[in-house]
């Protein structure tokens, strides 16, 4: 019987290399195809490997925390016959007709077997529940296929999100730099080195947003934040000034700026993972509510590890909320290919002078980064103006509210 030799494909965007994070097999077992064989994690996301042949696992060349470059063996399988088809890329589906069914794999000694059944459900969710104390079994999940989501375990807790945490550090511990946090450092440090930045402030008297944010909660069940009228400002900007929209790109004859013609926005995610930015397409600042709803999806699936590479690369712009954590301000680090990132600080009541008179508003201070060799300082102060400028006396309700 033929033995077919499984590489690792480029999960998307180019990706180099990736961790593998478990087996979903063992040797000996019996496979079909498109039958999820192996959990990785590249620099982007945590995506499940599809095998492309039917058979019996023959072998398994790679051991669980293995960082794997594209292109080299993971696993044999001893197929019956010639395969019949190409290998499928991850995210590209498989074929109509083709079986979605997942066979429950053997229960390895890290697992429980209690359940006959195995539960499905992410790791990242699986995480949530075990940090919160919930059984996966005792839950009916409502994802596809019967999944159990973030949304079921946070039900189970009582409704209440659940914040994430990075991790449990303890003293003294030594943490290997992997998958999504080394692209991280090495995306930092060559954005840093790379791109000469820029950072201004102001502060902004927040009044009018607010009271915009309370009447856009009254006509959606989306929970609506000042996070998303920044978001709107920023994108205004980037219409109003196109060239904050843009890359730096070296050529063998010279530099060009490359202007977007689409504001793909990316936006700063605390997940389980690490800092992640998923990524909003041809985002929209006409509608707030869309945008509301856009960015909470995206959101979301950063946060329960269903994001894929496509939903975390792509980005042209970035705004970040810093503010959530208690913070005024800071100079955030424009991502790697962009030219301008925007930064949010907490809202907090301070005197501020109205009318020659000293009155108590809602103050927030925008930080704005921006890539010195394509945006100079007139133009950075006049798109970082722009954003206060609409924070301070939003656009027409019409328009802001419009369905």
């Amino acid at each position: 019987m033929p033995i077919e030799i499984f590489h690792l494909p480029d999960a998307g965007e180019g990706l180099t290399e990736a961790e593998i994070l478990r087996w979903l097999v063992e040797p000996g077992d019996s496979v079909s195809v498109n039958q999820m064989v192996v959990e990785i994690e590249t620099a982007k996301a945590t995506v499940e490997l599809p095998i492309p042949w039917a058979g019996v696992v023959s072998e398994i060349h790679e051991e669980i925390g293995a960082i794997v470059p594209v292109g080299a063996q993971v696993i044999s399988i001893e197929t019956p016959a010639q395969p019949q088809r190409e290998p499928v890329l991850v995210g590209y589906g498989v074929k109509e007709g083709d079986s979605l069914t997942r066979r429950t794999r053997k229960a390895s000694n890290t697992e429980s077997t209690a359940n006959s059944n195995r539960v499905t459900a992410k790791p990242l969710v699986r995480k949530l529940a075990k940090d919160q104390g919930i059984d996966l079994s005792t839950l009916v999940g409502t994802g596809l296929n019967g999944e159990v989501t973030r949304e079921d375990v946070q039900a189970a807790i009582g409704g209440e999100a659940v914040p994430p945490s990075v991790s449990h550090d303890h003293a003294g511990e030594r943490i290997p730099v992997r998958g999504v946090q080394r692209l991280m450092a090495e995306a930092m440090v060559a954005s840093a080195f790379t791109a000469p930045h820029v950072t201004e402030w102001v502060e902004v008297d927040m009044s009018r947003t607010l009271e915009v944010v309370e009447r856009m909660r009254t006509r959606s069940s989306e929970r609506i934040t000042p996070f998303v009228l920044v978001s709107a400002a920023l994108i205004r900007a980037a219409q109003k000034y196109p060239r904050i929209n843009s890359s730096w790109i070296d050529t063998k004859d010279g530099a060009d700026v490359l202007i977007h013609p689409n504001i793909h926005l990316g936006f700063a995610a605390d997940t389980p993972k690490g800092l992640l930015v998923p990524v909003v397409r041809n985002a929209n600042a006409d509608n707030p509510m869309a945008l509301s709803a856009s960015i909470t999806t995206q959101m979301d699936k950063a946060r329960d590890g269903s994001a894929s590479p496509a939903d975390l690369t792509g980005g042209t712009i970035t705004v970040t909320n810093v503010g959530v954590f208690g913070v005024d301000g800071g100079t955030p680090i424009i991502t790697p290919g962009q030219a301008a990132i925007l930064a949010m600080g907490r809202i907090i009541n301070k005197p501020w002078v109205v009318n020659d008179s000293i009155v108590i508003r809602p103050i927030m201070q925008l930080t704005f980064s921006f890539d010195h060799r394509i945006i100079d300082g007139a133009l950075g102060s006049r798109a970082l103006a722009s954003v206060a400028s609409y924070l301070s006396d939003p656009a027409l309700d019409e328009l802001l509210l419009k369905d």
